[in-house]
């Protein structure tokens, strides 16, 4: 795998971490200022601030979640990538006795920046949202 594959796949990572860990300077570093981000039913937003302050009211009253991803898939042209990935992703209860489960798949336009990969553009396609 090229450096560049795998600086995405840290980068996709941090997005995981960012949410799960609820460490919001890091889930910042994930995307560019002006990143767009449709979620579809969840909701659409346009710059990091405005997508880091609903994930941070969104997860407050949360417990345990987990976001977990797979078949990363990266194609890299330049400066530019693209990248598939597969979230399958568990929000629960404050008291963990119930919550929310989505599967579905992240299609990223990324962009080399200054300071490394960065999502430009994302769109979540939900595949499957239940309660467990």
């Amino acid at each position: 795998m090229s450096d560049d594959r795998l600086d995405i796949t840290d980068l996709l990572v941090r997005y995981a971490s960012g949410i799960d860990r609820r460490d919001w300077p890091l889930f910042r570093t994930v995307f560019t200022p002006d990143c767009e981000l449709d979620y579809g039913e969840i909701g659409r937003w346009h710059g990091v601030d405005e997508v880091t302050d609903f994930m941070e009211r969104a997860h407050a009253a949360a417990g345990h979640t987990l976001h977990r991803l797979s078949n990363i898939a990266i194609a890299v042209d330049g400066d530019r990538a693209t990248a598939r990935t597969y979230v399958d992703s568990l929000v629960l209860t404050s008291d963990g006795a119930s919550g929310v489960q989505a599967t579905g798949y992240y299609d990223d336009d990324l962009l080399r920046t200054e300071a490394g990969w960065r999502v430009h553009r994302r769109r979540f396609t939900a595949v499957r949202m239940v309660a467990p």
